[in-house]
């Protein structure tokens, strides 16, 4: 605890030993409020406060409206305590908490005396304290508000009770069920955001209260004993100005600090009553935390030294945005179900040589799961449509400042007691994530190099730093597949190596570009149709699995293995894979909807089935039983059910029929040839955050890298050699032809300068291009010879 926090929490327990907390009712025997407790002079009380804070003693809730004062009338101050808060007084300091009827009657009194300042004294008493605020606009009586001229929409149809809301001891607690009525709040704020003088109330009190409940989180556990707790948040969070300067400057960073030290389970139970609200509430609260750290980021300068980590406001309204994150993924379309069974790998009790080093931090397998996440029992990769696109909850101005390297740090080591961005990965762009991906990768290289030499030098052998592959043109798919399955076999971690390949009878250094025509090479040959591997899809010019196929299992391993080292190695690959096999990688099985894309044909004719009209029994004349043509054309017959041949397809099951014939075409049917392919995948990448970071399309851009082409941006970061500059001739002669060409000569340019004719992730401006003079000719000949043979173009990372 720092020194300023345990002030706070000395001066609390001061106040309450010599003015106590005004609640007449008191049983705090350690708060002057109590009726046995001894009054104290200030010294005594002032040491007396040290040992409470020591102790960690009982500390109660401030009541600035009733509060006594010395010398004052008790038994006055038991009237007002104990007087019906509808009851109209002058200055109604009799309410110690508030409901939709009783601020609509001191409205109603405010609009006759044409003042409002004793509605603003009401609303900075209860808004600035926590348990009166806690106890406000429960939907616990069943009278509503003839006055209010609305109606009620959503979580509740009555009004807030009028009488204290005492709570029922035998009553089950469901940790889904609030007490608040959501719709009275907001029926409330339309009627008080319109007053000027109470809109800087709020502000005041908002301020006023969060250090306090902040402390009382961190401190004194007190969503534990009272989960009604929670009503101070969802009445805070309904303000619709929040987003405002006002707020913005000091109340809105000290309420979203109290909301981080929420427990896991009352941020769980906000996520899941926010999924409930709709899209606009969900937008206007994500837009709130989005405009707090922007304005935030903006308005501070960052560096290496002042890392936006050590931000307390950012961080905070990070951990906040999480929920609404989450909450987004909750009221949209979900899978939950269809999960790919996960292959445990056995612990072993010998320790390795990274437990040996101290090194076990780094080199952990899989990414920490997000206590969150676990509670609610979800993941962003089970969201089909979420209430708001995951673009939206990146934010392009922390992404600008954010230090990686720093961040990989906190992350893979420090998380205890550092902040790190990756561990909230939907606040980040995909190149920001590519990024950590690829300092994760790079320590991974180094690690086994050095421990490479290090076995090397105990075993008096040649050293191997490199995951080396000497390959044969006419031979590459066998030499390279007898040379990865020997790795795989005998020291899997080589493959965590950086990747360095060499052909057979020919010189060169790879540096990059030997690696990308080894890709390419292998890419052709496998997907080659006459290998039969996979198969090709015209109208979607994408390919699947064969389940035909008779290669073996080695040879899909193979394919899962490039995949996993054209990540591992920052390369991009010239492959064309639906977007199911993504999820598949990511544990989630194909179901109906993913035929939309793998199978359009399949999916339009199953789509028929479900929206027919007619008998389908009669009409269609469809059993359980499906067929289809093996390698050689032949028709193979499957039962989707025990004696499926015998069960027809009728209005009540077309949706099962969809659904297990879904799951044969994209799951069972390819069953065999997928698990190797994904085991191949995971040899190389299982210790990798890329489960964690990534969703199923992130992850097809890093492979297969972006159809987005902006030459432009290749034109700005181009480097020039040999004697060639900007304003070389011939060099914006090049550019002018290049501008001019069509989408597919476009494509087929990038294709021949770097070996696929897509961007990689963060655009074409991430290629690091160089264009020399290809020999020594005079700038009067260059000008008459073609463009080709002046022009040498490299390319490399």
């Amino acid at each position: 605890m720092n020194r300023d926090t345990a002030k706070r929490l000395i001066e609390r327990y001061f106040r309450q030993l010599t003015e106590g907390c005004g609640n007449t009712n008191c049983t705090n025997e350690m708060c002057a409020s109590c009726h046995e407790f001894r009054p104290l002079d200030n010294n005594s009380a002032a040491a007396k406060a040290l040992e409470l804070f020591k102790m960690n003693a009982e500390l109660c809730d401030y009541h600035p409206s009733i509060s006594h004062t010395i010398g004052g009338n008790t038994e006055t101050d038991n009237k007002m305590s104990n007087k019906d808060p509808c009851s109209p007084t002058e200055d109604f300091s009799d309410v110690r908490y508030l409901t939709e009827d009783t601020l609509c009657l001191i409205l109603k009194f405010c609009e006759e005396q044409g003042n409002y300042n004793v509605l603003a004294r009401v609303i900075g008493r209860v808004f600035s304290n926590a348990e009166a605020l806690m106890k406000s606009f429960r939907k616990d009586n069943p009278n509503t508000n003839p006055d209010l001229g609305e109606e009620n929409h959503g979580t509740s149809a009555t009004s807030s009770s009028a009488t204290t809301p005492e709570e029922n001891p035998h009553k089950v607690f469901d940790p889904n069920e609030v007490t608040v009525d959501v719709n009275a709040i907001r029926r409330v704020y339309d009627k008080l955001l319109c007053i000027e003088q109470v809109e800087n109330v709020l502000v005041n009190a908002m301020t006023y209260l969060t250090p306090n409940v902040e402390l009382d989180l961190e401190y004194l556990d007190v969503y534990e004993s009272n989960p009604d707790y929670l009503n101070i948040f969802i009445i805070v969070m309904e303000n619709s100005n929040l987003h405002s300067p006002e707020y913005l400057e000091v109340a809105l960073p000290q309420f979203c600090k109290a909301m981080s030290k929420l427990p896991v389970a009352a941020l769980a139970r906000l996520a899941r009553l926010w999924s409930g609200f709709g899209l606009p509430h969900i937008r206007r609260m994500m837009e709130t935390f989005q405009q707090l750290i922007t304005f935030t980021v903006v308005s501070n300068e960052y560096d290496s030294d002042n890392l936006v980590n050590d931000d307390e406001t950012v961080v905070a309204a990070t951990q906040c945005l999480k929920i609404v994150f989450y909450a987004s993924i909750l009221g949209g379309e979900l899978d939950r179900e269809h999960n790919e069974e996960e292959e445990e790998d056995s612990d072993s009790d010998e320790l390795t040589l990274h437990e040996l080093l101290g090194e076990e931090r780094l080199y952990k397998t899989g990414p920490p799961v997000d206590p969150l996440e676990n509670e609610l029992c979800i993941r962003s990769v089970d969201s089909r449509k979420p209430l708001i696109p995951f673009e939206d909850f990146v934010n392009d101005s922390l992404n600008d400042v954010v230090e990686m390297d720093k961040d990989f740090t906190f992350f893979k080591v420090n998380a205890e007691t550092k902040f790190s961005f990756q561990s909230c990965p939907f606040i980040l762009n995909i190149v920001t994530k590519n990024q950590g991906l690829y300092y994760d990768n790079r320590i991974r290289m180094y690690s086994e190099r050095r421990l490479t030499a290090l076995y090397s030098m105990v075993q008096g052998q040649q050293p191997n730093p490199y995951l080396k592959l000497k390959v044969r043109r006419d031979h590459i798919i066998d030499d390279a597949l007898v040379r990865l399955e020997m790795i795989s076999m005998e020291n899997p971690s080589d493959l965590k190596k950086q990747l360095f390949v060499e052909f057979e009878g020919e010189q060169g250094v790879d540096e990059g570009g030997v690696s990308k025509e080894f890709f390419q090479l292998v890419l052709e040959e496998i997907f080659n149709p006459d290998i039969g591997m996979f198969t090709y899809d015209d109208e979607s010019k994408l390919f699947w699995f064969n389940s035909s196929s008779l290669e073996n299992e080695a040879q899909y391993s193979l394919i899962g293995i490039v995949l996993g080292l054209a990540i591992y190695n920052n390369c991009i690959l010239d492959v064309h894979f639906p977007m199911v096999v993504y999820r598949k990688l990511l544990g989630k099985k194909g179901t109906y909807l993913d035929l939309s894309d793998s199978h359009p044909v399949l999916y339009q004719s199953l789509k028929g089935i479900l929206q027919h009209d007619g008998n389908v029994k009669d009409d269609m004349m469809l059993t359980f039983q499906i067929s289809h043509t093996d390698l050689f054309g032949n028709p193979v017959l499957y039962d989707l059910k025990e004696h499926g041949e015998q069960i027809p397809v009728t209005e009540e099951n077309r949706q099962e029929f969809v659904d297990l014939f879904a799951d044969y075409i994209l799951n069972k049917s390819v069953e065999r040839q997928f698990k190797a392919f994904k085991k191949g995948f995971l040899m190389v990448t299982n210790e990798s955050p890329l489960k964690h970071l990534f969703r199923p399309e992130e992850v097809e851009l890093l492979i297969c890298g972006s159809r987005k082409l902006d030459f432009e941006a290749l034109e700005k970061t181009t480097d020039y050699d040999g004697g060639y500059n900007r304003e070389t001739q011939v060099i914006k002669d090049f550019w002018e032809i290049i501008h001019s060409f069509g989408d597919e000569q476009r494509r087929l340019f990038l294709q021949f300068t770097t070996g696929t004719d897509r961007a990689p992730v963060g655009g074409l401006g991430k290629l690091k291009m160089i264009i020399a003079k290809n020999g020594s000719d005079t700038d009067s000949t260059n000008c008459s010879r073609p463009l080709s043979q002046v022009l040498l173009i490299q390319h490399g990372d």
